[in-house]
């Protein structure tokens, strides 16, 4: 196809041709108004309406666009043969209904040699040279060869046509043929009908044609193909029916030419497998339903009979039920048919499903991409997670301005979707939405699992390096404090021993040094003690040792404070070891923070068992009406130890500064039963 401007003598050609097709369409419904209802035409449509009214002015623009392109003047003299034909029709019947017999039929004669050679180009040679105006291959030459002999001898056949039998004429008078042989009468009924077979194969081959391109063409010329095969399988089928489908067959003829417009033009702006979906739903949609309707309105009618209302009423119930799971039905047929099996949503959620249960959320995540890649036949397609390991997970390749779809996941973003180009398909992919919204569910679900195993390892990280942090610091106490003061007292001990006997005066001393020094180890021991968990929570209970806390931190009268107050509500005993330290570790800075920053007057602890799941929720709340949190709050090392350790346990912990001032520091815990 040549892309360059169009010549002037060509656009000029392709517009007178456009403007006599024109002229003689007019005249020939002018001319046919006119005629006596005895000579009207019968049907009075035929489908050389259609391509007299669209095939010259599509014609003439597709040859002012691509002057070099042999469909677009096959279309131009096609459609100048049909208007030809309509004209020259119209005329015979004017002329015969007028006497004028002689006239009459020379227009009879090139009313049929014009209806001829237009159903060879329009059917037979367009379609064997659509959209690309060559043939397939050099062996279709036997089609247009055969058709062209056809519709050579169908002419000669009808100029020497014997005068029918004037009893079975559907015409008033018989428009004499001055060149008929009378000779051809016993056989010419036969050598029509032969004729009129072989045309037909010929035009069911240049259908085939079609189907042979698109079955082995690149993605791009697929696009193409796809609007003349569509219009032209269904004029196929009408011409097939005969002259009972004369309207249809008609109205139809008239969007052939807007097709392969399209297919030459603008293939890449119109989705045909919309309008192949969209009709094929339709149509079966129409038909289904109108049958349940009628059907159960007939049944209804004979089971109640006398009361219609009812019987309506019914078929009207059973039609809706039927409408949705219909609907679907049909929408899987035609993406099978369409896009093949991995263009149907139902078995890509499906395979999505399998991958997902075979393997761990990561590798599942690999596999789902892949699976949406050739669902939506795009050139590839990643995933990109917030705060996921990994983080992006890519198949094929996007390029770089990729479509984005966010993933959401129970109303929270989890990551989203890149969409690279279109690839490889027999069609655009006008049911990418169907196939994004029926698998998007399922990759943000596997996003989300990616989210919870990533923080679950780093919650293991965390862990570990807090455990291996703590012994760390456990054996320096041990070895660097504990451990030398323990191996001064053994030194101790055996000076004393030594100067016992010379001196029991030195030897006190050093008794009582040693004494001093396992004061001190006793101390050193409870430090250690204490940090693993406060004593006071053995000692006293969480709801004593949180007072007890309280009091310690914030005594009466420290840096301000007039009022301290601290509540329990419910039983606290029976907590689980680790929710007792975390809440006596939140409360206990939560205080520090008021006492360092808060410059509060009042402050107040509450510790709440409430019921909240099978087991109850512990909450603790220390609120103090201080300055409050900053504007700009940036977690610190205390606020983030909080929030760990409620995270810890499945809770949370937050900080907030309500509109009445100060600060409020709440955690809460779940409890299993």
């Amino acid at each position: 196809m040549d892309e360059n401007p169009p010549a002037f003598p060509a656009r000029t050609v392709a517009w007178v041709m456009a403007a006599v097709a024109l002229v003689l369409t007019l005249v020939g419904v002018l001319v046919q108004i006119r005629i006596p209802a005895e000579w009207q035409p019968d049907p009075p449509l035929a489908p050389d309406f259609g391509v007299a009214l669209t095939f010259p002015l599509t014609g003439a623009f597709l040859a002012s666009q691509r002057p070099r392109l042999s469909t677009a003047w096959l279309i131009c003299v096609g459609g100048l043969l049909g208007s030809a034909n309509v004209a020259f029709t119209a005329l015979m019947f004017h002329w015969a209904s007028q006497g004028d017999m002689g006239a009459a039929s020379t227009a009879r004669a090139i009313q049929l040699t014009c209806w001829a050679v237009s159903g060879l180009l329009l059917a037979v040679i367009v379609p064997l040279y659509s959209p690309t105006g060559t043939l397939p291959s050099r062996g279709w030459r036997v089609v247009v060869a055969a058709g062209a002999v056809a519709t050579l001898a169908e002419v000669v056949l009808g100029l020497l046509r014997p005068d029918p039998d004037p009893a079975g004429y559907p015409w008033p008078t018989v428009i004499h043929n001055p060149l008929q042989v009378r000779g051809l009468v016993p056989y010419y009924g036969t050598a029509w009908d032969v004729l009129q077979y072989v045309i037909q194969v010929c035009v069911v081959a240049a259908l085939a044609s079609l189907v042979l391109r698109l079955r082995h063409a690149d993605p791009v010329t697929r696009r193409q193909i796809a609007w003349p095969l569509s219009v032209f399988a269904v004029y196929v089928a009408l011409y097939l029916l005969g002259p009972a489908m004369w309207l249809p067959a008609t109205l139809w003829t008239a969007v052939i030419p807007f097709a392969i417009l399209f297919a030459a033009l603008r293939y890449r702006l119109y989705g045909i497998d919309t309008v192949i979906s969209r009709t094929f739903v339709t149509a079966g949609l129409l038909g289904m339903i109108s049958a349940v309707y009628f059907g159960v309105g007939a049944v209804s009618s004979l089971a109640v009979s006398g009361y219609h209302q009812v019987a309506g009423l019914a078929a009207a119930l059973f039609a809706g039920g039927f409408f949705q799971p219909l609907r679907r039905a049909l929408q899987r047929v035609v993406d099978r048919a369409l896009y093949g099996r991995v263009g149907d949503p139902a078995l890509l959620a499906e395979r999505l499903t399998q991958e997902v249960r075979r393997a761990d959320p990561a590798d599942a995540l690999a596999s789902v991409v892949t699976v949406v890649r050739e669902g939506l036949a795009v050139a590839g397609v990643a995933v990109e997670i917030t705060d996921g390991r990994p983080r992006y997970v890519e198949s094929g390749h996007v390029g770089p301005s990729p479509r984005e779809v966010p993933l959401v996941w129970h109303g929270e973003p989890v990551g989203r979707l890149l969409v690279g180009p279109p690839g490889a398909r027999r069609f655009a992919a006008a049911h990418d939405e169907r196939v994004l919204a029926t698998l998007l569910p399922y990759v943000a679900d596997v996003a989300h699992a990616v989210r919870m195993a990533a923080d679950l390892q780093r919650s293991r990280e965390r862990i570990l390096a807090a455990r291996e942090e703590e012994r760390r610091r456990l054996r320096r106490d041990l070895h660097d404090g504990l451990g030398q003061t323990l191996g001064a007292m053994a030194m101790t001990i055996n000076m004393a021993r030594i100067s016992l006997a010379k001196s029991p005066a030195a030897a006190d001393d050093l008794l009582r040094d040693l004494r001093v020094g396992i004061d001190a180890v006793a101390g050193d021991i409870r430090e250690l003690v204490y940090g693993l968990r406060p004593p006071a929570l053995d000692d006293l209970g969480l709801a004593e040792a949180v007072r007890a806390l309280t009091e310690e931190t914030l005594p009466a009268g420290t840096d301000g404070v007039e009022d301290v107050t601290v509540r329990v509500d419910g039983e606290l005993a029976g907590l689980p070891a680790a929710v007792e330290v975390a809440v006596y570790r939140i409360v206990q800075e939560a205080l520090n923070n008021v006492r360092r920053h808060a410059r509060a007057a009042r402050v107040k602890v509450l510790v709440t068992r409430g019921p909240a799941g099978d087991g109850g929720e512990l909450r603790v709340t220390v609120a103090d009406d201080g300055v409050g949190p900053p504007a700009l709050l940036r977690a610190g090392v205390g606020m983030s130890s909080m929030r760990e350790r409620a995270a810890e346990l499945g809770g949370s912990c937050v900080v907030t500064a309500p509109e009445t001032g100060g600060t409020v520091v709440e955690a809460r815990f779940p409890l299993t039963a």
